[in-house]
């Protein structure tokens, strides 16, 4: 399986792509199942967008996937009338009507990110524990008399060339 790294911007293209050619596939289809169809496609969708984003962008996965919902269920919104504020209802109806598959797409691509940010935490702390350590003598660089003042400290070092 590929295992690409996408950007927060890149995730959301794909998804947005995808749920798109998502919604017009849905739509060939009887009136019935055009919604059911539409959020059985949103979860892989949502479980590849968890995996495929990059691990500076992980908490872009559950961001982008509701958007990508919203703007892929268009062809297939219910009710709705002619004009825009038909259509902007018949959205906001499918989306009140279908926020089971729209949460529960969220839900698969945040629970694939926190895992995935556990697993690179975890990663990194075993790495930092097993990093070789320098003793503390080696840490701290000895001083040399003419670089410590009277007090102990180090003279302040002048800022003209001589």
């Amino acid at each position: 399986m590929p295992r690409p790294r996408l950007t927060g911007l890149g995730a959301g293209l794909l998804s947005t792509a995808t749920m798109v050619v998502a919604g017009a596939v849905a739509w060939l289809l009887p009136a019935g199942a055009q919604t059911v169809a539409f959020g059985v496609l949103f979860l892989p969708v949502c479980a590849l967008t968890g995996l495929w984003v990059r691990p500076a962008d992980l908490a872009m996965g559950p961001v982008v996937v509701p958007l990508a919902y919203a703007i892929g269920v268009l062809p297939v919104a219910e009710g709705g009338g002619a004009g825009f504020t038909g259509q902007v209802m018949g959205l906001v109806t499918t989306l009140a009507l279908n926020a089971g598959w729209l949460y529960g797409g969220t839900l698969v691509a945040g629970v694939i990110v926190t895992v995935r940010k556990v697993r690179l935490m975890s990663a990194a702390r075993r790495k930092a524990r097993s990093a070789p350590r320098r003793p503390a003598a080696e840490q701290a660089a000895p001083r040399t008399d003419h670089e410590a003042g009277p007090s102990g400290r180090r003279a302040p070092r002048s800022r003209v060339a001589p």
